[in-house]
């Protein structure tokens, strides 16, 4: 018996599930997801911070010592600088500021990702080494896009959806003169990668190099989870003698000793 025809109707019949398909799995990709709450934030921002006073620069990759770091946002105002990470995700939402990692529940589904102010503030300390302005000057914003409901408090600085816009508006004393936003604005542009798929990939790269050496040569803080630091102790009866410190120290001051 010839089963052709029958394959060819059934083909011709459901031929249109195939993009379905590929549709769904683009929508439901963490890429597409990402895509999305950059748009929500960048579209945001555009429509309730005016444009003479606040300025938005979006998906920047920057060089570090160690590679490359890549920012969501900065908004740059005489309000301040306000460094933004976006988090698409939905279901509640569990954790604090010192945790290494927050929780995600979708119904009887957990999921553990990486607490997202200790995320960005590599960011923060990047710009901080890079531009000529204050520390104090530089904020950390986290936002939640998406379907999700804070089950735990949250700091000040995480937010869901437009939230972030009230944060950055609550800030109202002027902190840099216009000269200093002009120069941040150019800074920035002279120091950044040229957007694109290279660029996106080495930064990808970097990033699963670095949690594979991470992963066997150092340590993670035992009190927030953060990466720690070789430090040799300055004073004190073990003078001399060589320490993990946590990276996020004076905030965190987790210490592991050296064997």
């Amino acid at each position: 018996m010839d089963f052709n025809p029958i394959i060819q109707q059934v083909f011709n019949a459901l031929w249109y599930l195939i993009p379905l398909a590929i549709l769904a799995g683009i929508l439901k990709s963490p890429w597409f997801k990402g895509i999305t709450g950059e748009f929500l934030v960048n579209t945001a921002a555009r429509l309730f911070l005016p444009k003479d006073k606040y300025h938005l620069i979006k998906d920047v990759t920057l060089q570090t010592n160690d590679g490359t770091t890549q920012i969501d946002h900065i908004i740059v105002s005489r309000y301040g600088v306000f460094v933004i990470e976006t988090k698409n995700m939905k279901g509640w939402i569990f954790g604090s500021a010192s945790q290494k990692t927050w929780t995600q529940k979708i119904y009887k589904h957990t999921n553990k990702f990486q607490n997202p102010l200790h995320q960005n503030y590599k960011h923060v300390k990047t710009l901080e080494a890079l531009l000529d302005i204050p520390a104090a000057t530089i904020h950390s914003l986290v936002v939640f896009i998406g379907d999700s409901t804070f089950k735990t408090t949250m700091p000040d600085n995480v937010t869901n959806a437009g939230g972030y816009i009230r944060q950055i508006k609550s800030k109202r004393e002027l902190v840099l003169d216009q000269s200093d936003v002009d120069t941040v604005i150019a800074q920035i542009a002279q120091l950044r990668l040229q957007r694109g798929l290279a660029t996106n990939r080495q930064h990808v790269s970097h990033l699963r190099q670095k949690k594979e050496s991470a992963a066997t040569t150092t340590p993670q803080c035992p009190e927030c989870g953060a990466t720690m630091v070789l430090r040799t102790a300055r004073k004190g009866k073990n003078t001399g003698n060589a320490f993990w410190g946590c990276t996020t120290f004076p905030a965190c001051r987790g210490v592991i000793k050296q064997h």
